[in-house]
C-alpha cells in the first residue's frame, strides 16, 4: 500500500518565526561543521528571518502540519544582481530565492527540489519567467539542486561575504 505524503507550500507569518530560526540554526551549524563559507554565525540571524517574514517574503513547506523548509522568495530583485560578472539569460523581472534550508530529518527526501518547484509555480501564477538564485562555491548541494533543477550557471556575484555563484532558470 503507498501512503500519499501532503506538502503545502505557504506564506509564513509570525507565528512561525521559532520553527523557521531553528531550521536556519540547523542547517548554520552543519555548514559550519562541515567548513562550509555560505553561512557564518552572524549571518542569516533571528533578526533577519523576522524582517522576511515582516516583508512578506519568508515561504516554508509544511509535511503534515509540520515546517520542513524556510526559504525566502522576493519578486523585487537583488541589488546584487545588477553587478553580475558574466551574463544572464534574461533581462525580463525575475524571482530570487535566497536563505534554503531544510529540517535535518528531513534531508534526503527531495525538499529542497519540491520547495525550488512550488518557487517556480508561484512565479509563473505572477506571470513572472525568470528564476534567479545564487550559492557559495562550497555549497555543492545547491549546486547540484539548481543543475538538476535546470538552472544555469550564468557567472559571479559579489556580496561582502564573498563571490557566490550566479544561476538562472526561464520559466516556461
Amino acid at each position: 500500500m503507498t501512503t500519499t505524503v501532503e506538502y503545502i507550500f505557504s506564506k509564513l507569518t509570525l507565528a512561525h518565526l521559532d520553527e523557521a530560526v531553528k531550521i536556519i540554526e540547523e542547517a548554520k551549524q552543519q555548514m559550519l561543521r562541515e567548513r562550509k563559507r555560505q553561512w557564518s554565525e552572524a549571518y542569516p540571524t533571528s533578526e533577519h528571518i523576522e524582517a522576511d517574514i515582516r516583508g512578506g517574503c519568508a515561504y516554508g513547506l509544511f509535511r503534515e502540519g509540520r515546517l520542513v523548509a524556510y526559504g525566502a522568495v522576493m519578486f523585487d530583485g537583488e541589488p546584487a544582481y545588477a553587478a553580475l560578472q558574466g551574463h544572464w539569460l534574461t533581462e525580463q523581472p525575475y524571482v530570487v530565492l535566497h536563505r534554503l534550508a531544510v529540517v535535518g530529518s528531513e534531508r534526503g527526501r527531495h525538499i529542497g527540489m519540491r520547495f525550488v518547484q512550488e518557487v517556480e509555480a508561484l512565479s509563473r501564477s505572477k506571470g513572472v519567467c525568470s528564476f534567479k538564485a545564487d550559492t557559495n562555491y562550497d555549497n555543492e548541494r545547491m549546486q547540484r539542486l539548481f543543475e538538476k533543477q535546470g538552472f544555469v550557471y550564468c557567472g559571479e556575484i559579489s556580496y561582502p561575504q564573498g563571490q557566490r555563484m550566479a544561476y538562472e532558470k526561464v520559466l516556461g
